[in-house]
């Protein structure tokens, strides 16, 4: 049996920055992304690969196709903080003068 994951945030107080990072992310892809509504952000990377996501109920959507849309801003935001994280170390490591 899978395992259902949780939608709340450990620090529930992240969830603004965490909105916010990845609107900005997807805004950097080439997405149409209001800042001022980074949730919406699903809508635009739907219709970009041809899923027809709408507000309300989409229990006609097939799991695959609601993975499609997900794993593309999932998989972008955390190639984001893998490329952060490394120029995170490549700063440490940095001799100072």
């Amino acid at each position: 049996m899978a395992r259902r994951r949780s939608k709340s945030y450990v620090v529930p107080e992240a969830r603004r920055s965490m909105e916010y990072f990845k609107a900005d992310v997807m805004r950097r892809e080439g997405f149409n992304v209001n800042m001022n509504e980074p949730s919406n952000v699903k809508y635009e990377v739907a219709r970009s690969i041809g899923i027809p996501l709408n507000p309300g109920y989409n229990g006609d959507i097939q799991a695959a196709s609601a993975g499609k849309i997900g794993g593309r801003i999932g998989g972008m935001m955390v190639k984001e903080m893998v490329r952060m994280a490394q120029q995170s170390l490549v700063d440490q490591n940095r001799p100072t003068q």
